[in-house]
């Protein structure tokens, strides 16, 4: 059975209610296991965590972070069972913890059977892995998924006014996202950078009555893109079958951080199927006024990455649904997979004559005769 905790269950809440309740209350299971593909967040609740739980001043003496498969069964039994020194508690830290060899791993799970009240226990799964059922029941299981687009736009706001101390509105929020994608260490890192731009410019009378605040000039200052010119803007045009714009688009889209063909690609092939599927439902006679909830459904049910908040996708591609005929989708994503091709061969030597060759061909679809 799980150790008992003041926290509600990771059943009960989200992971980081669950952290942020125990935190309040000052109350801690004395184990709890981190798994789930989203690193940024893993790592934030692990130093939230610590912050809480571990007395600064005895830090040096009571907190120990260590990778799992450097440890033998003698060291991990040696790391559960010394004693706080100087302080109600400390901490572990096991990182990688599926990698325990058979024997350390055998010393952990004796311990899980009667976890030290004096001791925070943290135990985390790298990316990628499978939960561990042991362990998830012998702790306080806390499952960090990676958050949907419309999650990652609320962090923005709360990382904004609860980190940085600045406000940002809600275009620059969208701006933001667009610009950088769904990485929270990315997104963190341009939004501190926005909130050193604003808070530098802010004038310390104003300070006074008001925070600063992150507009749309700030984010295009400090990220380099405009409105406008974010790859929402380019999937927007393709699908529309506006030519001239997605052509004039494809150099800025991939001037912005972290962004590549290849991603833009794998978004042009959600909107692809999203307009496939919503094309197929009108001829089924849903009425327009439904795509809108049938495309949200659509998107939770195959978890494709359009790029930008799924409401936001829903609403864009309701409006060109009926421009698109079933022959077009179908060639569009043949379009698709031989650029998918074209860009994992070694010999391509530019990404953006591929990528302009392709919005070209997308947007001729409308017009195009089926061979």
């Amino acid at each position: 059975m799980p150790p008992k905790s003041a926290a509600p269950t990771a059943k009960e809440a989200s992971p980081l209610r669950v952290i942020q309740a125990a935190i309040q209350s000052g109350q801690f299971a004395p184990v709890y296991y981190l798994h789930g593909d989203d690193d940024y967040l893993k790592d934030g609740a692990v130093r939230d965590l610590l912050t809480a739980a571990i007395d600064p001043s005895t830090r040096d003496f009571n907190l120990e972070q260590r990778r799992a498969a450097d440890l033998d069964a003698e060291m991990v039994a040696s790391l559960l069972t010394t004693p706080p020194m100087l302080a109600e508690r400390r901490a572990v830290v096991l990182r990688d913890v599926t990698t325990l060899k058979k024997a350390a791993r055998g010393q952990l799970d004796r311990y899980l059977k009667n976890p030290a009240s004096d001791t925070l226990l943290l135990l985390l799964s790298p990316t990628g892995t499978k939960p561990d059922a042991a362990l998830m029941n012998a702790s306080v299981s806390l499952d960090f998924a990676p958050l949907t687009p419309e999650r990652i736009r609320r962090w923005i706001a709360h990382h904004a006014t609860t980190t940085l101390q600045v406000d940002i509105d809600d275009d620059a929020a969208q701006l933001l996202q667009q610009a950088v994608g769904n990485d929270l260490h990315l997104l963190a890192a341009e939004l501190d950078k926005c909130a050193s731009y604003v808070l530098g410019a802010h004038d310390a009378e104003a300070s006074q009555s008001a925070r600063a605040m992150v507009d749309v000039d700030a984010v295009s200052a400090v990220v380099g893109v405009r409105r406008g010119e974010t790859v929402t803007d380019l999937l927007d045009a393709v699908a529309r079958h506006d030519a001239k714009t997605a052509v004039s688009l494809v150099g800025h889209v991939l001037a912005q951080p972290k962004m590549s063909a290849v991603q833009v690609v794998m978004m042009l092939t959600t909107q692809a199927f999203a307009l496939s599927f919503g094309r197929a439902r009108r001829d089924a006679g849903i009425p327009t006024n439904r795509l809108p909830s049938e495309f949200f459904t659509f998107l939770k049910e195959t978890g494709g990455y359009p790029g930008r908040p799924w409401s936001e996708a829903s609403s864009a591609w309701t409006k060109v649904t009926d421009g698109w005929s079933a022959d077009a989708c179908q060639r569009a994503l043949a379009l698709l997979l031989e650029t998918d091709m074209a860009l994992k061969d070694s010999r391509v030597s530019s990404e953006e004559q591929v990528l302009m060759s392709l919005v070209l061909a997308l947007c001729a679809t409308r017009t195009r005769k089926a061979a």
